[in-house]
């Protein structure tokens, strides 16, 4: 017998909701995949898809904490929960990259072209699914180690992404970080995925890995799940005011 997410919806919520606040969330795999998630090609026609991206990859590790962790790895940890949990509760996830790879064609040689190869095919997922909602998952890092907290960036490109972002943004201070005063910012071209996705799309800065106290945090298997738990409730908010 076919899962029926859609009439369980509210207890899965109420469920996630109670895991995260105790920085517990785990999940069979194998039992998500069978008896929960519908891919994209098989669920019906109504059905909302969402494009992650775990920033950076492979080659690429992005910035690091003062021990030297690459963002990657973290980016990639906060990801594959949050995928987890959009599928548990119905969502159709189409994911960049779920593993430490980076996506460049085949064939593409130097480091500077599989980069932008890289992030052409990202860009490409982002905008094959019409009226798809596309996150980008990222960690901040300043010369100067006092600053932190989470902050959202956003394009022009889709009329919608200025909201979803302020929502991101007040589900972790609701959530994570009530002293938490950074607004929402509009990106430029040098974002290139938020900047040129047609789609509804935000990079979401989770932290700075430049702060020693916010470093700690975002390396910890527990608080990368409640970050997970905040962008999640951030799109389930922005998707039900958007019906």
């Amino acid at each position: 017998m076919k899962f029926n997410y859609k009439k369980y919806r509210n207890l899965i919520f109420s469920a996630l909701a109670v895991a995260a606040s105790a920085a517990m969330i785990k999940y069979s795999m194998t039992q998500i995949d069978d008896a929960v998630y519908v891919s994209a090609s098989q669920s019906d026609d109504n059905s909302q898809i969402i494009v992650l991206d775990s920033g950076h990859g492979g080659m690429d590790g992005g910035c690091s904490t003062a021990d030297g962790i690459p963002e990657k790895g973290i980016n990639l940890s906060i990801m594959l929960s949050l995928r987890d949990m959009c599928r548990l509760y119905g969502y159709d996830v189409v994911c960049t990259r779920e593993s430490d790879v980076s996506i460049y064609d085949s064939g593409v040689t130097g480091i500077r072209n599989q980069k932008i190869s890289d992030m052409e095919n990202r860009l490409e997922l982002f905008n094959r699914y019409p009226d798809a909602v596309c996150l980008s998952i990222h960690q901040n890092n300043y010369t100067d180690p006092k600053y932190s907290g989470a902050q959202m960036f956003y394009s022009g490109a889709n009329s919608e992404s200025e909201r979803f972002a302020a929502i991101i943004q007040s589900a972790f201070v609701q959530n994570l970080q009530p002293d938490n005063t950074r607004e929402t910012k509009l990106c430029g071209d040098e974002l290139y995925l938020c900047y040129y996705c047609d789609n509804p799309a935000v990079m979401a800065e989770c932290g700075f890995l430049s702060n020693p106290d916010e470093a700690a945090k975002l390396t910890d298997e527990s608080y990368q799940q409640s970050v997970a738990f905040t962008l999640f409730t951030g799109i389930n908010t922005f998707l039900n005011e958007r019906k």
